[in-house]
């Protein structure tokens, strides 16, 4: 008899809850039931857009609500650690989006309210679901590529232009390196290990923005970043972020150079290329042939299966706070001019 489908209520009724619902829905094996925002008229008409049928403002009222059985957390940064700890305290399975939340010591409280409630939480790091990176982890597990000596990380758009709260201070955690870096952080960290230092040059290139709705905003958080990182393993790490350019990236470039291969991925030679002659028996740069499935099937069908209880937790709690720990250790480098040493608790 098939499993149940797992009632979900997405929490925040933005931009990114539509990856979030058409994740689940593509993923199978869960309903959304509810979306709850801040503003009825705008809830019920994107619930709608969405054809999510039950568009709530009331949070306590939808955590309380034994028919929803997890929750999807996609609000301001400033509002996760409140509405995370009271979905764990009310049993709810969450997926948080990223960052994690403001700071580490709030990453803390909300691992330690999963801790104290049994309720199992995820942060949303996305990348980690792409075929291409599947790949390559698979690629360096099996040992033919050799020692990995260098990496070359890019996160990199021209930057929100769909609300205003995405460069207030109050709202968010931070600029480019909170809210686009993470995602490269983790990748770093999800594929090779933790960093053990880092170095950082970060910059206002662009105070001034023009928003969508026609709004001209200042700014005076980071949208240029340079940073190196030395990973405890012993790669050295090049990671460049931006919220300036037009063009950008396609979600992250990686390039990965190690003894026997030198490997791209989301570059212009595709999502995943090779240059490896001894391995792959040619000069030319190899195309892996890797499948393909709608935007956030894979990342949701595993959330599913964790939150459903199906699946075992996997790291992604203690992965949101290590790339906050990681940013906050950034944002003192570029404050300093030096080499900063992560300075890691127990549980980082």
């Amino acid at each position: 008899m098939a499993e149940p489908a797992l009632a979900v209520a997405v929490i925040g009724a933005g931009i990114i809850s539509e990856y979030h619902v058409d994740g689940l829905v593509a993923a199978g094996g869960a309903t959304v039931a509810a979306l709850v925002g801040r503003d009825q008229a705008r809830t019920k008409a994107r619930a709608e857009a969405l054809n999510i049928a039950r568009a709530e403002t009331d949070l306590a009222a939808v955590l309380a609500d034994p028919a929803i059985d997890a929750v999807v957390i996609a609000t301001p940064d400033a509002t996760h650690e409140a509405i995370a700890i009271a979905a764990l305290e009310a049993g709810k399975p969450v997926l948080l989006q990223k960052p994690m939340a403001m700071s580490s010591v709030e990453c803390r409280a909300i691992v330690a309210a999963a801790a104290r409630t049994g309720t199992r939480l995820s942060v949303s790091f996305m990348h980690r679901y792409f075929p291409e990176v599947f790949w390559l982890r698979e690629e360096l597990a099996s040992g033919r590529l050799g020692k990995v000596h260098g990496i070359r990380m890019r996160n990199a758009t021209p930057g929100a232009d769909w609300a205003d709260w995405f460069y207030a201070p109050g709202s968010v955690a931070g600029g480019v390196v909170m809210q686009l870096g993470v995602h490269g952080i983790d990748l770093v960290e999800h594929i090779f290990g933790p960093i053990e230092s880092v170095q950082a040059t970060m910059r206002t290139q662009m105070p001034e923005r023009r928003l969508a709705d026609g709004r001209t905003i200042h700014s005076t958080l980071e949208d240029t970043v340079f940073a190196n990182y030395v990973l405890a393993a012993g790669p050295l790490v090049s990671h460049e972020m931006s919220f300036t350019e037009r063009g950008g990236c396609d979600r992250f470039r990686l390039e990965v150079y190690t003894e026997a291969a030198t490997v791209w991925l989301r570059s212009p030679r595709g999502s995943a290329a090779i240059l490896a002659p001894d391995l792959t028996g040619t000069k030319d740069w190899v195309v892996p042939d890797l499948a393909s499935e709608p935007l956030g099937a894979a990342h949701h069908r595993h959330w599913i299966a964790v939150a459903g209880g199906t699946e075992a937790p996997d790291d992604t709690a203690a992965a949101g706070l290590s790339t906050v720990l990681v940013a906050e250790h950034l944002y003192e480098a570029a404050q300093s001019g030096g080499t900063v040493a992560l300075r890691r608790e127990a549980g980082a």
